[in-house]
C-alpha cells in the first residue's frame, strides 16, 4: 500500500498548473506600413468603384460641359492651353478633394476612426490609402476630359502621356488637403461645406487663364495645391513644350502633395484620439 498522503496527488496536480498559469496575452505585432497601405488602399478603391461611379459621371460631365462653355468666349492659344487642363485636373479635384473630405467628415461623426483606431495599422497608411484610392480612382474621368478638350479646342494630342504624373501628384495634394478638411472640420456638415468651397477655388482659380485674373487673385491661384499640375499639363500642350520648367512645376507638385498628406496624417491622429 502507498504511504503517500491523500492530499499529495493534488499538490502535484496543482504544483504544475499554477506554475503554467498564462500571464497577459501580446498584442499582435504593428503592421508594416506598405502592406498595410495596400490593404487599405483596396479596401477604399473596391468601396469608391461602388459607391462613386454615378459622382465620377458627374465630375467629367461637368468639366466636359465647362470646357463647352468656355469655347465660345476662348479660340486658342495659351487660353485654351489653361482652359482644357484646369478642366481636366478639376475631375481630380472634385473626387479627391470634394468627396473625399466629406468621407473623411462622415467617418470622424459616425465613430469609424474608432474602428481604424483599433486595427495595427499606422496612420499613415489609412490616409494614404484612402487618398490613393480617391486619386486613381480619377484617372478615367481625367483622360476623357483632357482628350475631349484636345478636340474641341484643336490641341495636340501626342503629350498627354504627362497625365500618368499629373492625376497622382495633383491627387495626392488634393486628397491630402481634402483629408485633412474633413478630418479637421468639427461637423461633417462643415466638412462638406469645405470640400465645395476647395472645388470651387480649383474651378475659378483653375480653369480661367491666368492673364485675365487680377493680382491678389492669381497670388491666391499660386497657393492652390493643383494650380502647378494644371500648370504642367498646359505647357505640355504646346508644340514645343519647356520639359524642364514642366519637371519643375511637377516637382512642386508632388513637394506640396507630401505636405499636405503628412498634415491630413498629423489631423487623423488628432481626431483618433479625442
Amino acid at each position: 500500500m502507498s504511504t503517500l498522503p491523500a492530499e499529495a496527488p493534488a499538490a502535484a496536480v496543482a504544483g504544475p498548473a499554477r506554475d503554467e498559469e498564462p500571464g497577459a496575452a501580446p498584442l499582435a505585432p504593428r503592421a508594416r506600413l506598405l502592406p498595410a497601405l495596400g490593404a487599405v488602399y483596396r479596401a477604399q478603391l473596391s468601396r469608391a468603384r461602388v459607391s462613386r461611379i454615378p459622382l465620377l459621371f458627374v465630375a467629367t460631365f461637368q468639366s466636359v460641359g465647362i470646357m463647352i462653355l468656355m469655347r465660345g468666349v476662348v479660340d486658342g492659344g495659351s487660353e485654351a492651353r489653361a482652359v482644357v487642363a484646369g478642366s481636366a485636373v478639376l475631375v481630380v479635384a472634385f473626387v479627391a478633394l470634394n468627396l473625399l473630405a466629406q468621407y473623411f467628415g462622415q467617418l470622424r461623426a459616425g465613430g469609424g476612426l474608432d474602428h481604424y483606431a483599433t486595427l495595427p495599422v499606422p496612420p499613415a497608411a489609412v490616409v494614404l490609402g484612402a487618398a490613393g484610392a480617391y486619386a486613381s480612382f480619377t484617372v478615367p474621368g481625367t483622360v476623357l476630359t483632357a482628350v475631349a478638350g484636345s478636340v474641341l479646342f484643336g490641341l495636340p494630342l501626342g503629350h498627354l502621356w504627362i497625365l500618368a504624373a499629373v492625376v497622382p501628384l495633383s491627387g495626392a495634394a488634393l486628397a491630402g488637403l481634402g483629408a485633412a478638411l474633413g478630418l479637421l472640420a468639427p461637423r461633417p456638415e462643415l466638412a462638406t461645406l469645405l470640400g465645395q468651397l476647395g472645388m470651387s477655388a480649383a474651378l475659378l482659380l483653375g480653369v480661367l487663364p491666368a492673364d485675365r485674373m487680377p493680382g491678389p487673385i492669381a497670388w491666391a491661384r499660386d497657393l492652390l495645391p493643383s494650380t502647378y499640375g494644371v500648370e504642367a499639363l498646359a505647357r505640355a500642350f504646346d508644340p514645343h513644350p519647356d520639359w524642364p520648367v514642366v519637371g519643375l512645376d511637377l516637382a512642386v507638385c508632388g513637394a506640396v502633395g507630401v505636405v499636405s498628406l503628412v498634415v491630413a496624417t498629423w489631423a487623423y491622429r488628432r481626431a483618433a484620439v479625442r
